[in-house]
């Protein structure tokens, strides 16, 4: 090799080239952009109005750019590095991956503004990713014949409907339904992260009580792995099809129960204490809790139903979120486990940000001072801002490890 060429070789790879290289480069970054930012924008949202919003409640703008937006994109980056890893298959890279953000940015785009006429089709967006996705995990199980990834085809596919269903009713002006309809998509991504979980916790529990891995010491029993997707899966098929009050209740607190059965995974001896371990359990607790009490609300307990959505979905997927970008983002890049001091911080400002959105409307709370909503913004942007400043160096070299 020449002086000019081995000094080239030592140059850094361009930041673009090196992030569009793997799914969860790209999109975990855009993941915690909108994490940190949609959150402080929606306390001006909530207090100005969005300008283009019409008959819809700003309020169903917002829970639509929490999930599509910041649950979407790191639903994107799962999607298209964990399933080439099992599949082994090559991953989408460059222009694919750089697409998917096109589409996923467009949709957000319009959130900003609730934007409505001809622009709404960049809505339509949030329909057209998950359906990508979708296609990609099927040609990827036709191409290993392999039913191992039918389950996140299932929620992909039940995802782009409950997108379908809210930009319809958004057009037609039918406030009164977007609600259910968030509720099912919520649901969907509730069910991806059951699917998550059991696929991640299994070998991250494996990795910190034997980093060797030369044993697999924990071993689940398999009849347990998918019992809350399952059940998720049945709850919010009684939502679409509006079975009564009493039975989606019910239903709800069983899928909340299902998560809840998974924290029983972390108990491994005095190695629950890894803040891995305790991440997602602390994921499924905050899922399953407000699941449960969902259904509690559905049937006369003295509190509404929002905050404790909140908990199921802010904090439930919120923290999962966390917790998936800060394990993956070691492992993908050639790191070992025990997370980075900041990655630390942002778990308990995410936890703590659920706790001041819902405690103080549950009547369990004062509400924090100043402006509505202000204090758990700002703890959710803190959570993911302290994830991105410690991880953008992992992302961004392409010298792993």
């Amino acid at each position: 090799m020449t002086a000019p060429e081995a000094a080239h070789a030592q140059m850094p790879a361009p930041a673009m080239r090196v992030l569009s290289s793997e799914g969860f480069r790209l999109f975990f970054p855009l993941a915690a952009i909108h994490a940190a930012s949609w959150p402080i924008m929606w306390t001006l949202i909530y207090r100005l109005g969005l300008p283009f919003a019409g008959e819809t409640p700003p309020g169903y703008w917002h829970a639509n750019e929490m999930i599509f937006g910041t649950f979407g994109a790191a639903l994107i980056g799962f999607i298209t590095t964990a399933a080439p890893e099992w599949t082994d298959t090559k991953p989408l890279r460059a222009k694919s991956l750089i697409a998917l953000a096109v589409l996923w940015g467009a949709a957000r785009i319009a959130g900003l503004t609730g934007v409505s006429g001809p622009f709404f089709v960049l809505t339509y967006a949030d329909v057209a990713w998950p359906l990508l996705l979708c296609v990609y995990i099927a040609g990827l199980s036709w191409k290993k014949r392999t039913s191992a990834l039918f389950g996140f085809g299932f929620w992909l596919c039940a995802l782009a409907a409950a997108s379908l269903y809210i930009r319809i009713l958004f057009v037609t002006g039918q406030a009164a339904e977007v609600q259910t309809a968030l509720h099912i998509a919520g649901l969907a991504m509730l069910g991806l992260l059951g699917l998550a979980l059991a696929r991640i916790t299994v070998p991250v529990t494996n990795l910190i009580l034997d980093p060797s891995e030369a044993t697999s010491p924990f071993r689940p029993h398999p009849g347990r792995l998918h019992i809350a997707p399952g059940l998720t899966a049945i709850a919010m098929i009684a939502e679409v099809i509006a079975l009564s009050p009493q039975v989606r209740a019910y239903l709800l607190i069983a899928a909340g129960a299902a998560f809840m059965d998974r924290i029983a995974e972390a108990f491994v001896g005095r190695r629950i204490f890894r803040a891995e371990l305790l991440a997602l359990a602390g994921s499924s607790l905050f899922a399953g809790l407000g699941l449960m009490l969902v259904g509690a609300a559905r049937l006369g307990a003295p509190f509404a139903e929002t905050p404790v959505w909140h908990l199921a979905l802010m904090g439930g997927l919120g923290l999962g979120v966390l917790a998936v970008l800060s394990i993956a983002g070691l492992r993908h890049t050639g790191r070992s486990l025990g997370l980075p001091l900041g990655a630390r911080i942002a778990l308990l400002c995410g936890a703590g940000a659920t706790l001041a959105r819902v405690l103080p409307e549950m009547g369990a709370a004062p509400f924090p001072p100043g402006p509505p909503y202000a204090a758990p913004a700002l703890l959710w942007a803190a959570a993911f801002l302290l994830w991105f400043r410690a991880y953008w160096p992992f992302l961004t070299s392409s010298d792993d490890g």
